[in-house]
């Protein structure tokens, strides 16, 4: 795994750009991209050894590739953690951490809020092999502590989330947690390493879709466990060779030219954000705005300690509306109105996309759940990307006047 002496005196600004692994005998300048599936093998001997985990070495595509384990380095380096290991999608890194630390008869504590395919997988998929599973509000620490139980195995916070960017007190549930014999796993997609370090403050496991922020443009799918060297040896990667959840070399290739820009592109998405927020705020049609850079926010002193002093690039608005009916109709409004902006499901790329929540990322739950969560008909996310500021409020104003 990762020898992090290396990168003990190094800045984030560097180890996105620098941690990797070492070039080949040709010298390359960029990371190469390792096109194969399997790997020769130098003796009989060797391979018996390799194979049996005794040595170091590649032996085939679903147990590891040099440019995979280049992405997994550097993930890893700015996350602060022992190990990483990578996915082919955020979703497939939820189920490689479920499966490898549940069996029947566990229990999972987790938010209420959270991203809409991780409610079901937990609350739906999973129950059907007997784990169990309780939501709680994503804020309330009370909550959190009272529904842990003795099998309790994980407790598992998105922070912020999406799409109402609601924070969680990650020392609070680690020491929560910890307490209780369990494990606290942070999704850490919104605010990715450059504004925020769960293992830092606690966590057990890092969790990150790869497809958002980390690549950046929107071009690959990617998924990533940031943990403890251990129990990303004994407990990940035997279900990843068995599973075969792997991230494919080209997609790790992209992920990891796309660390490169992380933070350059975090501060000023999150910058752009934060304007946007501000003018979103203040317009007449807009009943409420959810970013943690606003002073409205109710996690806003708790968010700024956490990330960095800033927001994130994710925000959320509600349009003014009298019932959901109507909320619904002037959202998809504002929505379709767009001419410059993307309608697109996707966030973390350079172009920013809006979506509708209740009809796209939890448009699967029931509408019990969706209000629970806090998600309106009339709720509009958007992923601030790179273009000026200008032009965003004018695409957006193009709709919001004329509802």
């Amino acid at each position: 795994m990762v020898d992090r002496s290396q990168f003990d005196d190094l800045h984030l600004e560097t180890l996105a750009v620098r941690a990797a692994v070492p070039p080949s005998q040709y010298g390359e300048n960029s990371e190469a991209l390792y096109l194969t599936s399997g790997y020769v093998q130098p003796s009989a001997e060797a391979s018996a050894r390799r194979f049996a985990g005794e040595e170091d070495g590649y032996t085939y595509g679903r147990s590891g590739n040099p440019t995979v384990s280049s992405f997994e380095m550097r993930l890893a380096a700015l996350e602060g953690s022992e190990a990483c290991l990578a996915t082919s999608s955020g979703m497939s890194a939820v189920m490689l951490m479920l499966f490898s630390l549940l069996k029947s008869g566990d229990h999972v504590v987790y938010s209420q809020s959270m991203f809409g395919s991780t409610i079901k997988l937990i609350g739906s998929e999973f129950a059907r092999f007997g784990v169990e599973s309780t939501t709680v509000p994503q804020t309330d620490l009370a909550a959190w502590k009272a529904a842990i139980r003795p099998n309790t195995k994980i407790l598992f916070a998105e922070t912020p989330t999406n799409p109402l960017t609601e924070v969680c007190d990650i020392a609070a549930l680690a020491d929560l947690a910890h307490n209780a014999g369990a494990l606290l796993a942070v999704d850490n997609c919104f605010a990715t390493p450059i504004l925020q370090r769960p293992i830092a403050m606690g966590a057990d496991i890092v969790m990150h879709s790869g497809t958002k922020y980390l690549d950046g443009q929107g071009r690959v799918m990617a998924g990533a466990l940031c943990a403890s060297d251990k129990m990303v040896k004994e407990k990940f990667l035997p279900v990843m060779k068995n599973g075969g959840m792997v991230l494919s070399p080209f997609n790790a290739w992209v992920v990891l030219k796309g660390l490169e820009t992380l933070d350059i592109r975090m501060r000023a998405q999150s910058a752009r954000a934060h304007e946007l927020a501000l003018w979103l705020q203040n317009h007449p049609a807009v009943a409420r705005v959810y970013y943690p850079g606003l002073e409205s926010h109710p996690q806003h002193a708790l968010s700024m300690q956490q990330m960095s002093g800033m927001g994130g690039a994710v925000l959320s608005f509600d349009v003014k509306a009298g019932d959901p009916q109507t909320a619904r109709a002037r959202a998809f409004h504002v929505l379709d109105s767009l001419k410059t902006l993307s309608l697109c499901t996707n966030l973390g790329d350079t172009k920013t996309l809006l979506t509708h929540p209740a009809s796209t990322s939890h448009g699967k739950l029931s509408e019990d759940q969706r209000q629970a969560a806090g998600i309106t008909q009339g709720l509009i996310r958007v992923a601030v990307g790179l273009e000026h500021l200008a032009d965003m409020q004018a695409d957006l104003a193009r709709g919001l006047e004329t509802l």
